[in-house]
């Protein structure tokens, strides 16, 4: 059969855009449709602009500490719409970027939804339809807000880049990674701002005692966080948002966000019906090259549900671009993936967290927390978090995280060294650069604790 495209792609977010021009750089036909804007949710709604916002939200703390060391310096107000207007100008940038790579890798665009007609068709939303030999899901995400009576009155993640003013009073409900960045970044920007949580801590899956320094930072802070609380009744009252906790606590609010998790964009997109195994949340069935049970089909990034970061995401596509276009069976490696969460602080973290590596193995931990110079000097209380997890057979580190300015710069150089399997004796044997907060990576002599 002659097909339109050797390769389509359903999504133009970063894992589909880098599979289409690593298959196009190599002579094949593609084709690649986008129904909202080019660069997903990484560069239009999520990671790019949050981090431009974390920047600013950080300016006041950075003012004050200028002040300690000596320096004449005020904030002043902070004009939200001077930089929300900065922030879209950038990302107009970025999607221009992203639309005139593909063009220069000849991939042609097609701005609109499509869904799949058969194994090897998929119809655009303006009835055309074209076929390729092999189809490529790579739909991405989006913010899940909760099913209950009054939910539209909160805003979710998509929302927070056209708001027309930082809140006054805000209420986060969640405590995953995103709303516990959103948390400090309107904290930062001057907003009044509490959490629902509706577990015992924030930040589930990571390491038990990295992200209990995070909250108790946060908190230090002036965030106000209600564990073991969820919303039981939302109301919009008096111009204002009232949330009622399962634990009883009751307050108004001016904005609601919901970070209440993600779900993938496959609905409705025809592929339960072409037999693609799909779950109750919309994630699709793979095995480890991507492929579903549908020969001709395959899927990547938050689709499939695997590990949901732009770097997993890109990386998935060049393994699929060499397994399926250039005969080399490359599965993804998803050992050894480091992480940051732009709190403030931030934590970085790589491997094994505490309670997996005492679940796995005898385990030594190493850790040290201690005021770092630059707040130390200025009269601040606030504490950095290193840890190490050892393996007391092998000396191989099974998990690195830390806590405190710069984590995220720190973990991906430590994530190098992990990836090489490096011990804790190779570490021993590296010199420190002195004075750094990073020394104590490489100075930490005896374990805390040992775990069995």
């Amino acid at each position: 059969m002659d097909f339109d495209y050797d390769l389509f792609v359903i999504g133009g977010g970063s894992g589909g855009v880098r599979a289409a021009r690593l298959t196009a750089q190599d002579g094949h036909r593609v084709g690649l449709a986008e129904s909202s804007r080019m660069g997903g949710t990484c560069v239009i709604r999520g990671c790019v602009p949050k981090k431009l916002m974390v920047y600013a939200s950080e300016y006041p703390e950075a003012i004050a500490l200028a002040r300690e060391y000596g320096w004449d310096a005020s904030s002043g107000a902070f004009d939200w719409m001077r930089f929300r207007d900065g922030l879209h100008a950038e990302l107009d940038r970025l999607e221009g970027v992203y639309r005139r790579n593909l063009d220069a890798a000849g991939v042609e665009i097609f701005d609109q939804r499509a869904v799949l007609d058969d194994p090897h068709t998929v119809r655009l939303a303006d009835g055309t339809t074209k076929t390729a030999r092999h189809i490529l899901v790579a739909t991405g995400g989006r913010p899940y807000r909760p099913e209950m009576t009054n939910a539209d009155a909160g805003i979710v993640s998509d929302d927070v880049f056209h708001l027309d003013a930082v809140p006054q009073k805000m209420l986060v409900v969640g405590a995953g990674y995103i709303g516990c960045e959103f948390a400090c970044i309107f904290h930062g920007l001057g907003a009044e701002v509490s959490m629902f949580v509706r577990g015992a801590q924030i930040l589930r899956g990571f390491d038990e005692e990295a992200r209990g320094h995070v909250a108790d930072a946060m908190q230090q802070r002036g965030i106000r966080i209600h564990t073991g609380c969820a919303p039981m009744q939302v109301e919009r009252r008096d111009g204002r948002i009232h949330v009622k906790g399962s634990n009883g606590h009751e307050e108004a609010f001016d904005c609601l966000l919901w970070a209440t998790g993600r779900r993938p964009n496959t609905e409705g997109m025809g592929l339960e019906a072409l037999g693609v195994g799909i779950d109750r949340k919309g994630t699709v069935a793979v095995d480890e090259y991507g492929q579903t049970a549908v020969p001709s089909i395959f899927a990547l990034g938050d689709a499939i549900g695997r590990m949901e970061l732009t770097p997993v995401a890109i990386r998935e596509a060049a393994a699929f671009h060499r397994t399926v276009f250039r005969g080399e069976k490359t599965a993804m490696d998803y050992d050894l993936v480091a992480t940051a969460t732009f709190t403030q602080p931030e934590m970085g973290s790589v491997g094994m967290t505490e309670e997996e590596a005492e679940a796995a193995e005898p385990t030594l931990v190493y850790a040290t927390s201690f005021r770092p110079m630059q707040q130390a000097f200025a009269g601040g209380e606030e504490r950095v978090l290193f840890k190490l997890l050892v393996s007391r057979d092998t000396d191989r580190i099974l998990g690195a995280h830390i806590v405190g300015p710069q984590a995220g710069e720190m973990i991906q150089i430590v994530a190098i060294a992990l990836k090489m399997g490096a011990t804790k004796a190779d570490f021993d044997r590296t010199c420190a650069v002195h004075p750094t907060m990073a020394e104590e990576m490489v100075t930490m002599r005896e374990p805390v604790r040992t775990l069995s």
